[in-house]
């Protein structure tokens, strides 16, 4: 199985937000996913990006494959290391 860690879109009318899940790359967006590991608000100011790093590493550990976003959100928490 192919396990990708990627944002689910939820909230209201061009009012997202967004949970980080782990899901079945095979899945639709909105599918369903095996853990919710934190959540997502581009709308707030400050922007809010709350995950659980411990079981986010671990998925990362087993394989599963961050989306580009969630990617780059990871570089800013640091669960990720910085390109150079």
């Amino acid at each position: 199985m192919a396990v990708r860690i990627r944002l689910t879109r939820v909230g209201a009318h061009k009012q997202p937000s967004y949970r980080v899940v782990v899901a079945d790359k095979r899945n639709a967006r909105d599918g369903r996913s095996l853990e919710t590991l934190g959540h997502y608000n581009p709308r707030s100011e400050p922007t809010e990006f709350v995950v659980d790093a411990d079981r986010a590493k671990a998925w990362l550990d087993k394989g599963a494959q961050p989306s580009d976003t969630v990617a780059r959100l990871f570089r800013q928490a640091g669960i990720l290391p910085a390109d150079k």
